[in-house]
């Protein structure tokens, strides 16, 4: 019996040692919402099969506050859209004149997709439609949405004189809106949980609309959108709200650090990425476009961090 105690004894300091040696990173995230769900899945991944290296989620009011943060080497990993990270890299827009040099590539995730969501009973079809409608407004807890909304009246020729606004702070104050009733329109995530939630809850269900097509149309979104594309999303399971084929605006999502964080848990971080593409996936709808090829390291115009550029050569991912 004392064996036994002595054993069990034994085994849980070797299991607190093991604990105790592992580094943890934190990484930025929001309270709710795809970011929210995309960095749990990302730290669940990483803690379970990089060795020594532990991930938590660090929840800030939104991208632009853990930007500054993980440029500093204070957080070790960050999410974004590839609008948000080139606006940061450039010092322009949201980060206006402030550049975030430090800040590298980890891993170049799935293409993200949003787009205008309303009441299937409005009848509403197309931006155009939005005009004179209760618009959220303000978004200091998000201010990317700013851009997000004004690209999105932009594809129809209209601006923010022609709705009527409606001051909101945060991402989920928005959507929460909505389902209450308060605003007449809102953007979300195809596969978001929200989405799902909005849908239970407005009397009849929503609908995604389609932003119009076109490289004129395009331009004028990218104007406050950067690095935007056009991508249509087909109806499928977990797609709530996409009813018939919708064109949505489109975006890498990528999973970036800082220049300081060790060669070593880079590449553990990107070898995670690319080995465990089928738990990433597992996390939900997000996860669909997802790939576990060259894409990963594809060219954006910016630096990766050299732990993952070594990984992706070892993993012949890396062709420049």
């Amino acid at each position: 019996m004392k064996f036994v105690s002595l054993t069990l004894a034994t085994a849980a300091a070797v299991g607190m040692a093991a604990s105790a040696s592992a580094q943890t990173f934190g990484i930025g995230s929001t309270k709710a919402g795809a970011v929210s769900q995309i960095t749990a899945t990302i730290s669940k991944a990483v803690s379970e099969h990089a060795k020594g290296v532990q991930m938590r989620k660090q929840t800030m009011g939104g991208t632009q506050q853990y930007i500054p943060v993980v440029n500093a080497g204070e957080l070790g990993f960050g999410i974004s859209n590839i609008s948000q990270y080139h606006m940061a890299k450039q010092g322009i827009m949201l980060s206006k004149g402030k550049k975030h040099k430090n800040l590298r590539l980890v891993t170049t995730m799935m293409k993200f997709t949003v787009s205008p969501v309303v009441p299937l009973s409005s009848g509403i079809s197309k931006t155009s439609q939005l005009k004179g409608l209760r618009t959220p407004t303000g978004f200091k807890g998000a201010p990317l949405f700013v851009n997000i909304f004004g690209g999105s009246l932009a594809t129809a020729n209209l601006t923010y004189k022609d709705i009527k606004s409606v001051p909101m702070v945060g991402l989920v104050q928005h959507w929460r809106a909505f389902m209450a009733g308060k605003i007449d329109w809102a953007i979300a995530a195809a596969g978001s949980s929200f989405v799902k939630q909005m849908n239970a809850k407005i009397k009849g269900g929503i609908r995604h609309i389609s932003f119009p097509k076109g490289e004129a149309t395009l331009k004028r979104m990218q104007k406050w959108f950067p690095r935007s594309e056009w991508g249509v999303v087909q109806p499928g399971k977990g797609l709530t709200g996409v009813i018939e084929p919708t064109n949505f605006v489109s975006y890498d999502f990528l999973l970036w650090t800082h220049k300081g964080l060790s060669n070593d848990v880079a590449y553990k971080v990107a070898k995670v990425m690319h080995k465990q593409a089928k738990q990433l996936k597992e996390g939900g709808p997000l996860w669909r476009s997802y790939r576990d090829n060259k894409r990963m390291a594809k060219d954006q115009g910016y630096a990766y961090h050299p732990g993952a550029v070594k990984y992706y050569k070892e993993a012949g991912l890396w062709s420049r």
